[in-house]
């Protein structure tokens, strides 16, 4: 196992209780910024506990309560929290997207509910840990190479080391080991970081869960693009089939936006490339709904004014969440990279596919649709967002970079002897399904709860259902 360099225990705490009973710890930790240099600079980063006192009513109870943990559980050796229960660390998905406040009914309630305090971090770089943005980054970052380089100690393998370095900061003075370890929930990109984490640290770890997560074990995305556009061909299809007026609408907001210069409020271009990135909400559920809703809205819009409304490029704008979150777009290809650049490969995969390109489309017949995109990153996407833009040359910088380290170890994995338990769909339209079965096949002690009913969102449209099945699978018990 990787080796981490002492850590100190540096946490500042807020405490309080909300209703429901739960009582709240919010903590920051000072951590490396490069763990090869522990003494350097350091980053900082946020983690929200959790404690439903139903189940802890004393401060012995909240010390014995376990650790699950939604993208880094944990618990306080300092702190009064419960520790008879065990622990859960939640991770959620992105890259670059923090964990909004709990909401405690959901999944929450269902984890609380099996004997759990929860703890819920904003890895770095997001929400309240030290945030990417433009504005944000270190003023001694002049030129595009430096950004880049500075944006490298964003992915999984950094991550994951800031929440082992937590871990051991909460749990690490318990005297038996195996109360030292917690237990990780990883929502789609959260499962990326589970399966890094069991890579490298699975002696912090006493069980995975994963949904929506089990990702691809590939060095480069090629492959991943390869299958996901298919996926997404698949949405736009049920798109059109379940809403076929749109096919002209769609056509006709494309040429508008073609036709004229529209921006939004922070001065980014909603460019016809834009407008199809809402696409990127067709794997959730309702999605497709959601979509509809705005092509409808624009639609109106320019029959009944000739131009699309304030209004109606406010709801774009909202719907789209790449200015806020700009880890996702630089390095969301980097996700999939070991010691191979990623050279723009879903913009690659789509020169192969006609029906997403506007100047292909446009020209054949009004029955033609043009389709949306998915989760895909695009060059053009550093023009139309303004919070990206000067970000740009870092993002070309990082598209050609060959140089990333190991997310994972198959060896390892091989070998694993911590319990996995996930869930799979077989629609999803993130992570494919087909690249999902290969991974669970080569993570040793993995089971899978498999369903067509729900799609990658289901924990959050169902977490009753999806949570029953993740902790019956736990048991491993077998007819």
């Amino acid at each position: 196992m990787t080796q981490l360099p002492p850590v100190p225990s540096n946490a500042s705490l807020e405490t309080y209780s909300i209703k429901e009973g739960i009582k709240v710890i919010e903590q920051f930790f000072d951590l490396p910024f490069d763990y090869s240099n522990p003494e350097g600079e350091k980053i900082r980063v946020f983690a929200r506990n959790l404690i439903p006192k139903r189940k802890a009513k004393t401060a012995k109870e909240e010390e014995e309560l376990p650790y699950p943990s939604s993208r880094v559980f944990a618990r306080h050796a300092g702190s009064n929290l419960a520790s008879t229960f065990s622990g859960l660390t939640y991770r959620l998905g992105g890259p670059g997207y923090e964990i909004p406040f709990p909401n405690i009914n959901g999944y929450v309630a269902e984890i609380h509910e099996q004997g759990y305090q929860t703890l819920w971090m904003d890895p770095r770089g997001t929400g309240l840990s030290t945030h990417i943005s433009p504005e944000s980054l270190p003023a001694s970052l002049t030129t595009d190479q430096a950004i880049a380089d500075y944006l490298k100690f964003f992915r999984a393998d950094s991550i994951v080391k800031d929440c082992e370095a937590i871990r051991r900061i909460l749990l690490g003075h318990k005297p038996n080991p195996e109360d030292r370890k917690w237990t990780i929930l990883g929502q789609s990109f959260g499962g990326f970081c589970a399966i890094t984490y069991l890579s490298f640290h699975s002696e912090g770890l006493k069980e995975v869960f994963t949904t929506g997560g089990l990702a691809p074990l590939v060095d480069h995305p090629d492959s991943v693009y390869a299958a996901t556009v298919l996926r997404v061909m698949k949405r736009n299809k049920i798109y059109y089939d379940k809403y076929p007026q749109d096919i002209q609408r769609v056509r006709n907001i494309m040429s508008y936006l073609e036709e004229n210069e529209v921006q939004v409020s922070n001065g980014g271009r909603l460019s016809p490339n834009r407008f199809q990135h809402l696409g990127m909400d067709f794997g959730m559920h309702g999605g497709i709904d959601r979509v509809h809703q705005l092509v409808f809205r624009a639609a109106n819009d320019l029959d009944t004014f000739g131009h699309l409304t304030y209004k109606t490029v406010q709801l774009i704008e909202q719907a789209q969440s790449f200015d806020g979150n700009p880890i996702f777009s630089i390095l969301h290809e980097a996700i999939y990279c070991q010691g191979r650049a990623s050279k723009w490969a879903a913009a690659r995969t789509l020169q192969d596919y006609p029906q997403f390109s506007w100047s292909s489309v446009k020209s054949l017949a009004d029955s033609v649709p043009i389709y949306f995109t998915g989760e895909m990153i695009f060059p053009s996407m550093f023009d139309d967002y303004a919070n990206l833009r000067p970000l740009k040359g870092a993002a070309e910088i990082i598209a050609q970079y060959d140089g990333w380290g190991q997310l994972f170890d198959l060896q390892q994995l091989s070998k694993n002897e911590v319990k996995v338990s996930s869930v799979s769909y077989f629609d999803d339209m993130y992570v494919d399904f087909n690249l999902a079965q290969d991974t669970a096949a080569k993570i040793k002690n993995t089971e899978q709860y498999i369903t067509n009913q729900l799609v990658h969102s289901g924990l959050r449209a169902d977490p009753k259902d999806v949570m029953k099945h993740l902790f019956q699978l736990s048991k491993r018990e077998y007819d």
